[in-house]
């Protein structure tokens, strides 16, 4: 249930006493994970049932303030030293780089027109007074519970949310942030109803009213689709797109600086099988373009760090790579069992991460257009997985020739897996074994064993188990007492968070002793692209 705790940094002691039997640190062979902060919401706020979506994280970095718009709430930004200090202390900003989240790294420009969202409301009970003078440069996190979203300072001790945004007429369900917006909306939010808005985060922090301020607002009471949002993503250098995608297997790609007052309806879906595209008729309408992507729901959708292609899974089972600009099918696969439910690309493009029904991580290569491993280790549905970009290989020899990648995944397991993926040294089946006879195993690259890879546009079945090679978890942890629903990962620390609305901050072996020892230094969030350190390094399953 929910945490009512009051507010400040959780204590060993007290974590223990509220959640008996969950440790606040968690061992890998490079040392300990040790939870720093907890986040959550103040249940007050809350106006009906929670349980209606599970809570989704965003972790959303904002750079220094760009040149004064006219349009700011505010004109003494510049002024009342004062009270910039006491901001300051409130929000705890700092000077960190950009962490991009689900492909949001796409630049974009400033929306002229804004419409007055009149059903919506901001509860600012918990808005310090100084927000309002601040210039919000700092690392936020972004979740939505029940029909609010809120707003935490990363690298505040406060448990409590700086901002709260209340909906009024639907639950928010889904959001992305886009930390390259050069100016104009950077955060976008779907809701169980459909509608899709975009806001400026900033603008959002530097208002202390009731409303959610300067929101754009995309399908209206659902004139486009009305079925619900499972996921919103900007398009990386995209200059302004994003895309929506809906429970009803159709995505939409829309630009943030239409206002969308044409003709946006799209022709009647003939084969509701296969994948089509559809564009809309008038240059004046937004959405642009609709994709059908599959019958029944769409679960997750991801964007590759360079923009290329964009993945999806769904209810159906099935993962599916699109090559976004040529809006062209390439490869996708099915799923042992179920649905699938999350999906992640590596920081290469090489990898996709997926997990859902079948208790499986999933571990797709694009180069073979195939699963090429899969992880055994959770005992009920994957609800998120995440490759770990920050990490590199202990041990490098330099040569180049083979890649560790470190991966996570939660479920509703309440557990929290880390992965090593050595591509050079995963068991692969060479053939299926004959009746009666037994499967014969490599460990040399997998590239070589596998059949000729499939023509564009196939979808593979489901393989069998014996044929896929399988991973053991590094590191097993029971990091909640609710079901998890996500993860991420940062320079310094590895974020998770529960269908409930709690999130841990657990910081990685180093940083932790260095925040103990010096309680000023803030978390800093760098996501410039980091290139894996290659090296080989046994596999070695890690006890705790």
């Amino acid at each position: 249930m929910i945490n009512n705790s009051s507010n400040g940094m959780m204590s060993s002691s007290s974590a223990n006493a509220q959640s008996p039997g969950l440790k606040t640190y968690f061992k890998t062979p490079e040392g300990r994970y040790k939870l720093q902060y907890e986040k959550t919401h103040p249940a007050g706020l809350l106006h009906y049932a929670h349980s209606k979506a599970a809570t989704q994280v965003t972790l959303a970095h904002l750079k220094d303030k760009p040149a004064p718009v006219p349009s700011a709430p505010t004109s003494s930004l510049s002024s009342g030293s004062a009270v910039r200090s006491a901001a300051a202390r409130l929000l705890g900003g700092n000077g960190s780089r950009t962490l991009s989240f689900v492909g949001g790294n796409g630049s974009s420009k400033g929306i002229t027109g804004t419409s007055r969202i009149g059903s919506l409301g901001a509860s600012s009970t918990s808005n310090p007074p100084a927000l309002s003078n601040y210039d919000g440069k700092g690392t936020y996190l972004i979740f939505n519970v029940s029909d609010t979203i809120f707003i935490s300072d990363l690298n505040s001790p406060d448990k409590d949310p700086i901002k709260s945004i209340h909906f009024s007429n639907s639950n928010p369900v889904c959001h992305a942030f886009d930390p390259e917006a050069k100016d104009g909306h950077d955060l976008l939010v779907g809701l169980n109803s459909g509608d899709v808005y975009s806001v400026s985060l900033r603008q959002q922090l530097q208002d202390v009213g009731k409303k959610l301020v300067g929101a754009q607002h995309y399908n209206k009471d659902g004139s486009v689709n009305n079925s619900r949002c499972t996921g919103v993503a900007w398009v990386p250098d995209g200059d302004g797109a994003f895309v929506v995608a809906h429970a009803d297997g159709n995505l939409y790609v829309y630009e943030k600086n239409k206002d969308g007052t044409g003709d946006s309806s799209f022709p009647v879906i003939k084969d509701q099988t296969q994948f089509s595209v559809a564009h809309a008729r008038s240059s004046k309408s937004n959405p642009v373009a609709r994709w059908h992507i599959c019958q029944g729901s769409i679960n997750s959708i991801a964007f590759s760090t360079d923009g290329m292609y964009l993945a999806t899974v769904g209810r159906d089972g099935y993962l599916r790579v699109f090559d976004y600009s040529r809006e062209q099918l390439i490869c996708g696969g099915k799923s042992y069992y179920g649905a699938l439910l999350c999906c992640a690309w590596s920081m290469d493009g090489k990898y996709i991460l997926t997990g859902g029904e079948d208790d499986l991580v999933q571990v797709w290569s694009m180069e073979d257009r195939k699963v090429v491993a899969w992880g055994e280790g959770h005992n009920s549905w994957v609800s998120g997985v995440a490759f770990d970009s920050y990490w590199s290989s202990p041990t490098p020899d330099g040569t180049g020739e083979n890649v560790m990648y470190r991966f996570g995944s939660v479920g509703q397991d309440t557990q929290l897996l880390l992965w090593d993926l050595v591509m050079d040294e995963i068991v692969v089946p060479l053939r299926r074994c004959p009746p009666g006879g037994s499967p014969t195993y490599s460990t040399g690259s997998q590239s070589s064993h596998w059949d000729s890879v499939c023509p564009i546009g196939t979808l593979q079945p489901a393989p069998s188990m014996r044929d896929v090679p399988k991973l053991s978890p590094l590191v097993a942890h029971r990091v909640h007492s609710e079901p998890l629903s996500g993860l991420i990962f940062t320079q310094e620390s590895v974020l998770t968070v529960c269908r409930e609305g709690h999130v841990k901050i657990w910081m990685r072996p180093g940083y932790a002793e260095s925040q103990s020892s010096n309680s000023d230094t803030p978390l800093s969030s760098s996501a410039k692209d980091k290139s894996l350190l290659s090296g080989k390094v046994g596999n070695s399953s890690y006890k705790q």
